[in-house]
């Protein structure tokens, strides 16, 4: 008698098996599985032109999007991520329209000297989106040149233990 045991919940990250033709969706591919587990938090920045032609940018936290949108789609190429009102912080240069929302993940701390800044939910670390400043302890800035964007950033921290 052969035994097999099987996880209940066996995921599949939604890259696997992906043809990734650029480099934006390589990078989302290589931290996928560390943000679904939580070791790691990714912050996307994105700007580029939304449906109406207008320019958009939004910080996606890139953990909790994989809780609420099909990646598969994104990375199949069959849908683009886009910014959203409902993202950390959302800006429409077109029309000057800025909202900010808490993610599961983070905090957002707007009004302030230094600018834009995330607080991770988990250890309460500071990133600083800044590209002219530190991001943050356990934080790294990594620019993608990508075809499919005007322009990316993206921030990962590595997360740690409460403080």
């Amino acid at each position: 008698l052969i035994v097999i045991i099987v996880p209940l919940f066996s995921r599949l990250l939604a890259s696997t098996g992906k043809e990734l033709k650029d480099n934006f969706l390589q990078a989302l591919a290589e931290r996928e599985e560390a943000n679904r587990d939580g070791k790691l938090s990714s912050i996307i920045y994105i700007r580029d032109y939304n449906s109406r032609h207008q320019e958009v940018s939004a910080y996606i936290d890139y953990a909790y999007r994989l809780t609420t949108d099909d990646f598969e789609a994104y990375f199949s190429g069959k849908k683009r991520l886009l910014p959203r009102k409902t993202d950390l912080s959302f800006y429409n240069w077109n029309k000057n329209v800025v909202s900010s929302n808490p993610s599961p993940n983070y905090e957002v701390i707007a009004e302030n000297s230094c600018g834009l800044l995330f607080k991770n939910k988990m250890d309460g670390k500071i990133i600083n989106v800044n590209p002219k400043v530190y991001p943050g302890d356990n934080t790294t800035r990594t620019p993608v040149k990508t075809n499919l964007y005007l322009h990316m950033v993206i921030y990962d921290h590595i997360v740690g233990r409460e403080p």
